[in-house]
């Protein structure tokens, strides 16, 4: 028996196995979102999505988060029939239209109230050790950004002022307690934060809730919004995705998702100027497009801009290879060697005169 056979056989850890044939280290099943580019934000490619993980949505009110974290539980229980949503709510921000608008099947969700971060943390730990890898959930925490601790609740009924000291504490307690569970039984977890302005000359967005949650995640957006004005006024909103944390994704990315009054998510939106800078398409003249035929270099029939948001003017677009080999290596990270092979052989040169 080898050495690495004996440790293999004599660990307490079932899910121990050679890393070469371990589940957590091979492909992640990801889950596409009908939105290419929020495939894009949530992965660096337009045929990825969402993955097993702590996934953050953070931002100031009105801002989608809820929105965003729906479309994600959608996708999931579409891909996914026997799926179940487990929804912890602090907030009551959700109304059942929400469910509605985005096809999230109410029956297949479980509401559960939550009041401090001590009575989540207990809840999701009790829901977590029942839970197999055979069994097909996603959370979604909405929200943690507004969610008290037990400590901040009783000094209040007691009439007491002093400031909370544990409540970051038992977030990052929280964060550090399921994290493991989420790898290991494959299980996503969308949580909706709150952001607060750095203190400073140039202040930035801060995630709320302390590092525990910033440490934990596997992607944390930190989502800003644009008025969209037509010749109306106000027609909707463009929500900016920034890439803040993500272990695919290019950080300080910026990835822009309309949403109109009328019309609600506009699926095809953010990939217009992609399309444009990989010469897929052109703008021949100021408000108007037109798609470019790659082998032949001939420009199509020029277009308006809604005639763009069509699956009939995507389609060909989105499925070819060159197009997803560009938004790749605009957005995804890559893994090459961090010691090249003249690193290696000035290594190995050292190594020898010592």
């Amino acid at each position: 028996m080898s050495l690495l056979d004996k440790l293999k056989k004599n660990t307490t850890i079932k899910e121990s196995s050679i890393l070469s044939k371990s589940k957590f280290f091979s492909q992640k099943d990801m889950v596409q979102t009908e939105v290419p580019m929020i495939n894009v934000a949530l992965s660096g490619s337009l045929d990825g999505g969402i993955t097993p993980g702590l996934t953050m949505l953070a931002g100031p009110s009105k801002h989608f988060k809820s929105a965003f974290g729906l479309l994600l539980a959608s996708s999931y229980l579409k891909k996914y029939k026997d799926a179940i949503v487990l929804f912890y709510d602090s907030e009551f921000g959700t109304p059942q239209k929400y469910f509605e608008t985005f096809d999230v099947d109410m029956n297949r969700v479980l509401h559960t109230p939550i009041t401090s971060v001590e009575e989540l943390k207990i809840d999701i730990m009790n829901q977590l050790q029942d839970i197999s890898a055979e069994d097909k959930i996603i959370v979604i925490i909405d929200s943690i950004g507004n969610l008290a601790s037990k400590k901040e609740v009783d000094d209040s009924i007691e009439g007491k002022t002093v400031a909370d000291m544990t409540r970051a504490k038992g977030i990052k307690s929280l964060f550090r307690m399921i994290t493991p569970h989420l790898t290991i039984k494959d299980i996503p977890l969308v949580v909706v934060n709150h952001t607060y302005k750095e203190i400073g000359m140039f202040p930035k967005d801060i995630v709320g809730g302390g590092t525990g949650s910033y440490y934990s995640a596997d992607t944390i957006w930190i989502l800003g919004r644009q008025q969209d004005k037509g010749k109306d006024g106000l027609q909707g909103y463009n929500f900016i995705i920034n890439v803040e944390k993500s272990r695919y994704v290019k950080e300080k990315s910026k990835i822009p998702i309309t949403v109109s009054f009328n019309g609600g998510m506009q699926k095809y939106s953010g990939l217009l100027d992609l399309a444009i800078e990989a010469k897929f398409v052109t703008k021949p003249s100021p408000g108007w497009y037109a798609k470019i035929d790659r082998k032949t270099g001939e420009v199509g029939a020029k277009v308006r801009l809604d005639a763009t948001q069509t699956k009939e003017f995507w389609y060909p677009i989105l499925e070819d290879n060159q197009f997803k080999t560009f938004v790749q290596e605009k957005y995804q990270i890559g893994y090459g060697n961090i010691l090249n092979d003249e690193i290696r052989t000035d290594d190995t040169k050292e190594l020898s005169l010592q």
